[in-house]
């Protein structure tokens, strides 16, 4: 009987198939780097503006909201296209309705982000 691993170790691989799935992401899809982008050019703009700690709470959940939704969005995707790969209307109902939900984390996170920047540079 092979001896069994230790919660520790184990963990430290789940840790590293999570790094190694965010960097896939980000090599892989570009709607990731996109929404990448625009998290580091809110994030300098915080820097710039010098927003709250409360600001930052807000506006660090709304990137890290709409990112892994994206990467829930992806999963479902490849999820839909290995069950089945040709065009069926149901796959496509199933990756609308995954689609809309980035969607409305991004309308929300925009909204956050149009809150805390618009007093500060108008």
């Amino acid at each position: 009987m092979p001896k069994k691993e230790s919660f520790f170790i184990n963990r430290l691989k789940s840790v590293g198939y999570a790094f190694k799935g965010a960097l896939l992401l980000l090599k892989t899809e570009g709607s990731i780097k996109i929404q990448f982008v625009i998290a580091l050019i809110v994030t300098a703009a915080g820097f710039y503006y010098n927003i709250s700690a409360m600001e930052w709470i807000v506006q660090l959940l709304a990137i890290g909201l709409v990112m892994s939704i994206e990467a829930i969005n992806t999963a479902i995707e490849e999820i839909a296209n290995f069950i089945h790969p040709e065009r069926h209307d149901k796959i496509g109902l199933i990756k609308d309705i995954a689609a809309g939900g980035v969607f409305i984390a991004s309308i929300f996170s925009s909204t956050v982000g149009l809150i805390i920047y618009v007093p500060k540079v108008f």
